[in-house]
């Protein structure tokens, strides 16, 4: 059996006095490759940021690699939900990826031969190495959101986590993309959040559906069962070849 590497027990977490989360428990194993599906609102991004130590849970443990997460942050990889990033500013590809080695007391320049066979290995590892040269404000968002995920494993984590990456990305260039994220799975363990079905198809292992509460299911398939019970409500799955999208039924139908 793999190593538990996150373990969420009896988490509850409350914002402004509301329950955003209520006795969720989790465990996450080595090689995982974890996403986490619910409405907008039930709590994906909240379990998200106390697995990374960003929140303090009110009330149970989170811990990562054993430890309090902000004691590992250095283990892993993190892009968030909305990058800021300023297009006009004169920077490369390659820059913005290496900006994921930079260290207290180095300076900007002083990038070694080490850091740029990691930069190199990370853009390759998401397929835009070809883009090294060109600058952020080139790349349509697809592209931009790759090179962040490549910043974030530039340092060479053991877990990865992604808040909503697949946002930005075009249609026709999410297959590529989650072919990528599974190929990347072979190294690094992966928790994504994602309102896009398409990505349960073949490419996870396993299913968290949150809103309020969480509930784990050690399977990349998706049920209508596990739809109803995160979304309490009738809910048809669209697909056409993979699960890729959720319609709610109105009342009147």
């Amino acid at each position: 059996m793999a190593e538990t590497i996150i373990e969420v027990r009896d988490v509850w977490f409350a914002f402004n006095g509301q329950p955003v989360l209520r006795k969720a428990s989790l465990a996450v194993p080595r090689g995982d490759f974890l996403v986490i599906i619910g409405p907008n609102g039930g709590g994906k991004t909240t379990l998200l940021k106390l697995i990374l130590g960003l929140l303090k849970p009110d009330r149970g443990t989170v811990t990562v690699f054993g430890q309090s997460p902000d004691k590992v942050a250095h283990r892993i990889g993190y892009v968030p939900q909305n990058v800021h990033v300023n297009k006009t500013f004169p920077v490369s590809v390659l820059d913005v990826v290496l900006m994921g080695r930079l260290r207290k007391g180095k300076g900007w320049s002083h990038h070694t031969q080490q850091d740029r066979i990691a930069a190199q290995a990370a853009l390759e590892a998401m397929r835009i190495w070809e883009y090294r040269d060109r600058r952020i404000g080139e790349l349509s968002g697809g592209e931009l959101q790759r090179a962040f995920i490549a910043r974030a494993l530039v340092s060479g984590p053991e877990a990865l986590f992604l808040d909503e990456a697949m946002a930005s990305i075009d249609a026709q260039s999410r297959g590529e993309f989650y072919d990528a994220l599974e190929e990347l799975n072979r190294t690094v363990t992966i928790i994504a959040v994602s309102h896009d079905m398409m990505i349960l198809s073949s490419h996870v292992k396993s299913v968290a559906c949150v809103n309020r509460e969480l509930y784990h299911h050690d399977s990349g398939e998706i049920t209508q069962t596990m739809l109803d019970q995160v979304y309490h409500c009738p809910v048809d799955l669209v697909a056409h070849g993979v699960p890729h999208r959720v319609l709610s039924r109105h009342g009147n139908e």
